[in-house]
């Protein structure tokens, strides 16, 4: 017999209403699960990995693309407050504008492409999986060369390359301002055409790729292009980094220069060769 009918009776009330606040709670949850299971099959969220990477390079391109509109509405209007104020702003030389890809170009010059070995090298050659890729130095081997050669503008892939420009490579997909591309890998560069083939015949690091061309099928072709175009460099320019020191004064019109590996004596002013803006005008100042 029970001692305590009223206590018994509060632990059956406490019991009903714990039950019932679980049961609440469970139908809540599985109310919101529904909801959200719904939502992800019908709102934007992808599905795998590569719909994921894709949607998001599509997103990089449409950023890209708005933030030239911006760039050039900056331009714009600090030219307009410049020639208000009295001051006008000068135009740089033409070697800046085209080695930090402010515009696009165009010039002699060659295209360089990359490409995987075939997918039955493996089995035939005996190679291991990772003899078989162009990897990211191939590609950094290649670009040092040509610049070496007098290179005067460069792009990897369809994006300009300037002196801010990172790329790295992740298995065999190459990431580059946001974008990650296939291989075949092209690198295109406008120069004095013999002058690039020569700097490529004398890197040692080419000639190294070159080995696991010949044994295990990668691929290497290099063309010759008589009026190569290049577009202009649409990334960040903001440097983090690097500052200009104190005391260390920019001369007005003063161009940059490269020396090259094949005549260490003779430099090569940037962008007063081949190179010339590709929008009609004759890359003059002013």
């Amino acid at each position: 017999m029970n001692d305590h009918p009223h206590r018994a009776r509060r632990g059956v009330r406490r019991g009903t209403w714990a039950v019932a606040v679980v049961l609440a709670l469970s139908g809540a949850l599985f109310a919101a699960n529904a909801s959200l299971a719904h939502r992800s099959s019908t709102d934007r969220h992808p599905q795998d990995l590569r719909e994921l990477a894709l949607k998001e390079a599509d997103r990089v391109t449409s950023l890209a693309s708005q933030v030239d509109d911006l760039r050039a509405q900056v331009d714009a209007l600090t030219a307009e407050a410049n020639a208000a104020a009295g001051s006008p702003q000068t135009s740089p030389a033409p070697g800046y504008v085209v080695a930090g890809g402010a515009v696009p170009v165009r010039g002699a010059g060659i295209v360089v492409t990359l490409d995987d070995a075939p997918a039955d090298a493996l089995s035939n050659s005996g190679a291991r999986p990772d003899d078989l890729v162009v990897h990211q130095q191939d590609m950094q081997t290649v670009m040092n060369a040509l610049w070496a050669g007098g290179a005067e503008a460069m792009a990897l892939m369809d994006q300009r390359v300037i002196s801010t420009s990172a790329f790295w490579c992740s298995g065999n997909v190459l990431r580059l301002h946001g974008l990650a591309y296939s291989p075949p890998f092209t690198v295109s560069a406008i120069g004095d055409p013999e002058r690039l083939l020569a700097a490529l015949d004398k890197s040692v690091e080419v000639g190294i790729y070159l080995e696991y061309v010949d044994a295990y099928g990668l691929g290497w072709d290099v063309k010759e292009k008589d009026n190569l175009e290049l577009p202009a460099f649409t990334g960040a320019t903001d440097l983090t980094w690097a500052t200009v020191p104190e005391g260390v004064e920019v001369m007005p019109g003063a161009e940059p220069a490269t020396t090259t590996l094949n005549s260490p004596s003779e430099p090569t002013a940037a962008g007063t060769a081949d190179a010339e803006p590709s929008d009609g005008s004759d890359g003059s100042d002013g």
